[in-house]
């Protein structure tokens, strides 16, 4: 099968287009190196395909407050450019959207809960979530939504939260993170490369589905764990700084996928951790 990944060279699409050329995919790997995603003359040059994953987007939640309009430009109108190439060529659009649910009602959280924009990334990737609606509802196009909670692996920024923390230990400490309360569903990128192969593998005929490991971990147990699988005991200081709307938990509920995907998790936080690092 031809698949297109777009920012095939970032943290999520390097592990991706390794798993997919394994299955016996061809793949072609684009990146912003060959122009601005949202240009529709940049999708011209790109080749034919069945499906389209498209992970290009700008994803650093802080640097959206100074930089809205980018986002909006890159994430919104990267995604209708991708919109348009899929439904020229009756190709598969395999969307990767974002955690959108602002304070959750409950726990775990479903794919129907209300979403609620909290900041310009998310609002980019829930209009984003619009226009995939809008062209399988106008135009019958096949679209599957994935909604990541916190991914992390190797090759992901240190300005996230695991990296970060990895880094920090690295250099001999001390660790230092402006909260340790906060709770997140941390997914392994293996495992979410794992779901999207699943929408190829199963001809998902569209619908919108959670990824994430169905367990949460605060910053002080995942920072526990990090030093677990590194062997070290270094100290934590906690500038006790909450952000404003923080969110003190998120647990994906995941069983739309497990049922319509076949998908299933393999690894825990520290399983996926030590992978991660290498670790036996």
């Amino acid at each position: 099968m031809n698949i297109i990944v777009t920012g095939g060279t970032g943290f999520i699409g390097k592990h991706l287009t390794v798993q997919l050329a394994s299955e016996g995919h061809q793949v072609h790997s684009m990146s912003s190196s060959q122009g601005n995603i949202w240009e529709s003359d940049v999708w011209q040059n790109f080749p034919d395909a069945e499906v389209v994953v498209h992970l290009a987007a700008r994803t650093f939640v802080p640097e959206s407050w100074a930089n809205s309009d980018g986002y909006l430009q890159t994430n919104f109108m990267g995604t209708v450019q991708a919109l348009e190439f899929c439904r020229s060529r009756n190709a598969h659009l395999v969307f990767l959207s974002s955690y959108m649910y602002g304070e959750p009602k409950f726990l775990p959280i479903p794919e129907t809960a209300d979403l609620a924009a909290r900041n310009p990334y998310a609002f980019s990737k829930m209009i984003s979530e619009k226009a995939c609606q809008f062209y399988m509802d106008s135009f019958g196009m096949k679209v599957t939504v994935l909604r990541p909670f916190n991914a992390y692996g190797s090759g992901q920024s240190t300005a996230f939260l695991v990296p970060s923390i990895v880094s920090q230990i690295m250099a001999g400490g001390p660790i230092r993170v402006l909260d340790l309360a906060p709770k997140r569903d941390y997914i392994y990128v293996k495992d979410l490369v794992a779901a999207i192969s699943a929408v190829i593998d199963t001809h998902a005929s569209g619908g919108v589905f959670n990824i994430g490991s169905g367990v949460s971990h605060s910053v002080a147990e995942l920072i526990a764990e990090v030093q677990a699988v590194l062997g070290t005991s270094l100290p934590v200081e906690s500038a006790e700084e909450r952000r404003p709307g923080e969110i003190l938990d998120t647990v994906a509920d995941i069983s739309a996928a497990r049922m319509a995907l076949g998908w299933t998790p393999r690894f825990s936080l520290r399983e996926g951790l030590a992978d991660m690092l290498r670790v036996p």
